[in-house]
């Protein structure tokens, strides 16, 4: 099953932030991801407004995640990304039908 990685970042150091974004590409594609967005310009419909940058990827399912935030090369890349940002970094699995999805209780 699909799943979706959305992060959202404050960037207070952006040098250094762009040694994080430049490592990452190739990590996100071995392990099947592929960016949808990366850092696009937002605007918001409803509530606080947010000015941040925001990134959402897809995986081919939650086990690629997981091995994608675990790569040696991934985690050496994030000291650069926790250096110069704040932020969250959330996963949902996609159940691919949003005509008629199940109810979730």
């Amino acid at each position: 099953m699909v799943a979706y990685v959305v992060c959202q970042m404050s960037v207070h150091d952006p040098t250094t932030y762009r040694k994080y974004t430049d490592l990452t590409p190739a990590v996100v594609k071995r392990h099947g991801g592929r960016f949808l967005t990366r850092g696009d310009p937002i605007s918001t419909l409803e509530g606080e407004a947010f000015k941040d940058r925001m990134v959402i990827l897809e995986f081919p399912s939650e086990e690629a995640v997981q091995a994608w935030y675990k790569d040696p090369d991934y985690v050496a890349a994030m000291k650069f990304r926790h250096a110069a940002s704040v932020g969250s970094m959330i996963v949902q699995e996609g159940r691919g039908n949003t005509e008629n999805p199940e109810p979730n209780v």
